[in-house]
């Protein structure tokens, strides 16, 4: 493991204004303008906008070659920060730093353009992480077998379900050669034969010296794959340090939110007819 760091967040909050437009400004209906108009009525009627910190003077540094677990309830900012991270939305106040050729796996729905074929927006995510076309063409035809869309290449991803889109995305963020890969909850679309491809090309890659940050609510998953992990409650770090312990703490908080699984089917509590797989 390297002792360079390749993510550092200093200080990073995020603020949201209940009540307030998001977004950048362009032109909008005359319907738009009347629907806003009202709304800014009732939130004056009850007492004006609230802020809502999704993240509050967050610091942390990894280095290069770590694999890194961040857990929470749902709320926590987990999602959030590497929304920061990944350059998608600016922090309110601090700052976030990367190292290296970033690949991104958030929600559903960002990364690709919705009108272009599966095809298209391979060579447009490789384009936009810097490669050059030998670079993503050699990495093709890697990236379609470990997605299994080969079928479905040449449609437009407006057409895929959330689970084709999300092999898609996993399998260009993860093949592209990112030097940091940054993975959201969205595995949980998957089936469970892919999530398992999953985990075990993040294997790979944490294994030849690249830095995951892996988001989840999977606690089977956080401790197979990372040695550490970070834990966030209320928009704040609240732990720090080695996997076990850290969901140890998680969990006796009564989180309510991870799992358990049961790998073997065969200790799993059911009978002949019905098993557990997870819960």
């Amino acid at each position: 493991m390297s002792s360079e760091i390749a993510i550092r967040a200093e200080n990073i909050g995020k603020r949201y204004r209940i009540g307030a437009t998001q977004g950048v400004a362009r032109y909008r209906s005359l319907r738009e303008d009347i629907a806003e108009l009202a709304s800014r009525r009732r939130s004056k009627a009850r007492g004006g906008q609230k802020d809502l910190w999704a993240l509050k003077d967050v610091s942390l540094e990894i280095r290069a070659g770590e694999t890194v677990g961040i857990i929470g309830r749902n709320g926590a900012g987990k999602s959030t920060l590497l929304k920061i991270l990944a350059r998608i939305t600016p922090p309110t106040s601090g700052r976030g730093e990367t190292v290296g050729r970033v690949g991104s796996l958030l929600e559903v729905g960002t990364g690709f353009h919705w009108e272009l074929t599966g095809r298209e927006n391979i060579q447009l995510s490789a384009a936009i992480m810097g490669m050059r076309r030998h670079e993503a063409l050699a990495r093709f035809d890697e990236i379609v077998a470990f997605s299994g869309l080969e079928k479905f290449l040449d449609t437009p991803v407006k057409r895929y379900s959330s689970g084709m889109y999300m092999r898609l995305a996993f399998s260009v963020a993860a093949h592209l050669e990112p030097e940091i890969l940054l993975v959201d909850e969205v595995l949980a679309v998957g089936d469970a034969a892919f999530q398992k491809k999953c985990l075990g090309r993040m294997e790979e890659l944490s294994g030849t010296g690249r830095t995951v940050l892996f988001v989840s609510h999977s606690m089977p998953s956080v401790l197979r794959l990372c040695p550490r992990v970070i834990l966030l409650d209320g928009g704040h770090v609240t732990a720090d340090g080695n996997s076990s312990a850290v969901v140890e703490e998680y969990m006796g908080r009564g989180s309510g939110g991870a799992e358990r699984e049961w790998p073997d089917r065969a200790a799993a509590p059911g009978d002949d007819r019905v098993r557990l797989a997870s819960v």
